[in-house]
């Protein structure tokens, strides 16, 4: 523990939350924790599960050596957990629905002279829309969250937790390593690409404000820019001074650095949590959307029988399935992160700068390619040609 070799996943955000009713029942939803341990193979591996917050003997600490049934079915109920805080908070709460903040802000204060909306109204392409559809289909009554352990009303409700401690550094990807401890995790490719693409991203930023704003003084006299910001404080963390969220912008490097979160977010963040969910969520006992058996609360009581009557029917399964998979579909008409077919700026070097920009992901993603073609599973969810511009599913 003390070199930095244990992490811990904590569910406590889930307890508590009334959970859906199947056949009568009201399932079980763990809100408990995972230890890993990074063994000396460099290999980050679940040792211990607790399925829910408060110890009892009726809440048994599942260990790796335990028996293989007994092992999987409490793996199963942790990633159940993990599947509604991924969906919930990961996923919809700090990508869709913040682009949607960020996006309505924009529209509302920034003229389309603007340099700002210049530069960010290319990433809210078709985000409006497509969060319409997640809350008429995915949180609808026949949609994927709906029919998960929490249906709609239990996933809203988590969403409402994850919002009311959400942190602006939570958003700010190098900060976020840091404050998880996380900064030294081998193989964490999301990190690595990650950091990289943050890195060229807010040189991209720099080089952009360099030529719009000369001084700090002309960043906090903007009135506009300084409406634009205080709407996205007030709209999207309701003005609560504990998230560390700027209302107002009084220097170039501040505004730096919040339009790279704002870039990152609906862009590369996106990506990293929404692309690869049928290749990890697909297979339903991998991350179960929903269980509807109780979990063990006691050892050496399961058999693999017990485990598969917990899994959702054919149907709900079906639906599941279908669900991640167009939810990590690529369509027609995908715009790649750095490409602004509409581009709005007519100034020479604002061109030339979004020019550098092409050619640094190209790059990148050159870097990633060639490390990936080297990886038994590569990771290629920030590789930036895969990148989209703006959230559009």
């Amino acid at each position: 523990m003390e070199i930095g070799n244990i992490f811990i996943c904590d569910y406590k955000k889930l307890d508590g939350i009334t959970t859906r009713v199947v056949d009568e029942e009201s399932v079980y939803v763990a809100s408990g924790f995972c230890l890993f341990y990074l063994n000396s193979n460099k290999e980050l591996l679940p040792i211990a599960i607790q399925l829910a917050q408060r110890p009892a003997q009726d809440n048994p600490i599942f260990l790796a050596s335990d028996s293989d049934s007994d092992w999987l079915l409490a793996k199963m109920f942790i990633k159940n957990a993990d599947y509604l805080e991924h969906q919930g908070i990961e996923h919809l709460l700090k990508t869709h629905m913040l682009g949607e903040v960020f996006a309505m802000a924009t529209l509302r204060n920034l003229p389309s002279a603007h340099p700002i909306y210049k530069m960010l109204i290319s990433h809210f392409r078709a985000t409006i829309h497509i969060n319409n559809h997640v809350r008429n289909q995915l949180l609808g009554p026949a949609g994927a969250l709906s029919l998960s352990s929490l249906g709609s009303e239990g996933v809203l409700e988590l969403m409402r937790r994850g919002l009311s401690d959400l942190k602006y550094s939570a958003l700010c990807l190098p900060d976020n390593i840091i404050a998880r401890g996380l900064d030294t995790v081998p193989n964490f490719y999301y990190r690595d690409d990650g950091l990289k693409l943050w890195t060229v991203l807010n040189s991209f930023v720099r080089e952009m404000i360099k030529q719009f704003y000369l001084s700090d003084q002309n960043v906090a006299e903007d009135k506009e820019l300084q409406d634009w910001v205080k709407e996205i404080f007030i709209h999207g963390v309701f003005g609560n001074p504990f998230s560390g969220f700027p209302s107002t912008l009084e220097t170039t490097n501040e505004l730096i650095k919040f339009l790279t979160m704002i870039i990152f977010t609906v862009s590369a963040q996106h990506a990293a949590v929404n692309n690869g969910q049928f290749h990890y969520q697909g297979w339903i006992p991998n991350s179960p959307p929903l269980l509807v058996k109780p979990p063990p609360n006691k050892k050496d009581k399961i058999s693999m029988e017990s485990i598969v009557e917990a899994l959702p029917n054919v149907g709900h399964t079906a639906i599941f399935t279908q669900t991640a998979w167009t939810m990590s579909f690529n369509y027609d008409d995908v715009v790649p992160l750095g490409l602004n077919p509409d581009d709005h700026f007519d100034e020479v070097f604002p061109r030339q700068i979004q020019k550098d920009l092409l050619n640094e992901l190209h790059f990148l993603g050159e870097k990633i390619s060639e490390r990936n073609s080297k990886l038994e599973v590569p990771y290629n969810y920030l590789n930036p040609s895969y990148v989209e511009n703006s959230i559009t599913i």
